[in-house]
């Protein structure tokens, strides 16, 4: 199995995946937690805030390196790979970095209380798909390429690329429903179907825990 970044482009009434499959997978994944700050309490002289208070779920985020090769791709047939190098695939991630252009009868549209103003540009939804366990709405936050061979016209053939990418948080993603993003619920539908999976296996784990519980000192 093969992991992948798919764009959902809104064509007509339905998203339109855009699927960037990747060539190879990467042989290391970082995967990065950030918790964020407790907030409130502990302002007066003396007193103290509660140590584990948290203001929100902890940020997640990827980066990975992706490589791709056009000659694999001529030698199973490719006609593309054969005309562009491997040009198509680096175009569509150097995409996901590109905000789209919001419809103009959106722009500036105001709901209820507490919506958000609608900006005039958005960045792509973007899932990232490792495996059946995790497929996750997230930002690209950055993209380095380093292409290391070319063909005769000068189109990639060998490129290395670079790339972060930050989970969007249910309340990220509610913001982004207000903010008529009409792609926001997939991906609440996403975070969603992983965080069950991921609590699922955590309580699957008080299994393996069985045999160590004798080990404590209390």
């Amino acid at each position: 199995m093969k992991g992948a970044l798919v764009q959902l482009a809104k064509k007509g009434p339905i998203p339109v995946p855009n699927l960037i499959m990747f060539q190879y997978n990467p042989e290391t994944i970082e995967h990065t937690w950030d918790q964020p700050d407790g907030g409130g309490g502990g302002s007066k002289p003396g007193s103290y805030s509660n140590p584990q208070a948290a203001s929100g779920k902890p940020g997640e985020s990827f980066s990975f390196t992706l490589q791709m090769d056009a000659n694999d791709q001529i030698a199973e047939g490719s006609r593309i790979a054969a005309i562009s190098g491997v040009y198509t695939r680096l175009a569509a991630l150097e995409m996901l970095i590109f905000p789209v252009e919001v419809k103009e009868e959106l722009v500036g549209a105001t709901g209820a209380k507490n919506a958000c103003e609608v900006p005039q540009f958005l960045l792509p939804t973007v899932l990232f798909v490792w495996g059946p366990g995790r497929i996750l709405p997230v930002r690209v936050t950055s993209l380095s390429v380093t292409e290391k061979l070319f063909d005769k016209i000068l189109n990639p053939t060998q490129v290395e690329a670079k790339i972060g990418l930050r989970v969007l948080t249910p309340e990220e993603l509610a913001v982004a429903d207000q903010a008529h993003d009409p792609l926001a619920k997939v991906g609440m539908v996403a975070y969603s179907y992983s965080h069950g999976l991921r609590q699922a296996l955590a309580i699957a784990n008080l299994a393996n825990a069985k045999g160590d519980v004798g080990m404590l000192p209390f």
